[in-house]
């Protein structure tokens, strides 16, 4: 059986066919799987474990039958649902990660990230990143009314996107400093992260070794799976 990474699905209500595509992955693929790994952003906005939109409580759902079926399934934060908690575990049956945290693969080291951390010359991103993660900004957010949350998460998405448009695209993808010090910091070979939407295998040579960054995909236009089994990856699209 092999182990499944995602990340980057930002699931929504606008978007149908991508909620309906990941809710028929973790009933087919996963759930013939070892374990699966969100690694960030399976919601496009999380406002707090007592998000009542239906569709997301469909997925909440269809990850508490996987869970139950014996599949470990495990979360990271992302940049979109980084309020996901205690509740959110306990209704879906998933395990909360640290980000960034290194696990083992058939004796391998790995690095897992959501990847935004790596993105250092965003400086406006970082900014914002520094001050959201806090718990006593958390604090003072989920203690406003659902309703408040809501329309503060909506301008936030709008934000982003002018952000994004007017954001040159380098400045949004890693930098190469920041990676190389995360591999050398963990002391891995191998580093697997999302949040970039640019997909793909890269090896570079590190210290005179080779190592690999694996970024994965997101849902918008398609599905998006690194597989991995035995000492081997596969980074394959999932048609929609």
């Amino acid at each position: 059986m092999a182990r499944l990474f995602v990340s980057d699905l930002h699931l929504d209500a606008s978007a149908p066919q991508a909620t309906n595509q990941f809710l028929h992955f973790l009933r087919t693929e996963a759930a013939r799987q070892e374990a699966l790994y969100i690694l960030g952003d399976l919601f496009e906005a999380w406002i707090g474990d007592d998000d009542p939109e239906p569709d997301k409580a469909r997925v909440c759902a269809a990850l508490r039958e996987l869970t139950s079926s014996g599949v470990a399934c495990f979360v990271m934060h992302g940049n979109r649902d980084f309020l996901l908690g205690r509740d959110f575990c306990e209704r879906t049956g998933c395990r909360l990660l640290p980000d960034p945290v290194v696990i083992e693969l058939d004796g391998e080291r790995v690095l897992l990230t959501h990847g935004d951390a790596l993105c250092t010359d965003d400086h406006a991103y970082q900014e914002l990143r520094s001050i959201v993660r806090t718990a006593a900004w958390q604090r003072r957010f989920l203690a406003l009314p659902v309703e408040t949350r809501a329309l503060l998460a909506s301008e936030a998405r709008a934000g982003s996107r002018e952000h994004t448009s007017r954001t040159v695209p380098y400045v949004m993808d890693v930098n190469a400093q920041a990676v190389e010090a995360a591999f050398r910091v963990a002391q891995v070979r191998r580093i697997i992260h999302g949040h970039t939407h640019r997909p793909a295998v890269h090896t570079l040579e590190l210290d005179g070794q080779p190592a690999h960054r694996i970024v994965l995909g997101a849902w918008y236009e398609q599905g998006s799976c690194l597989f991995y089994e035995s000492g081997r990856y596969e980074l394959r699209e999932l048609p929609r």
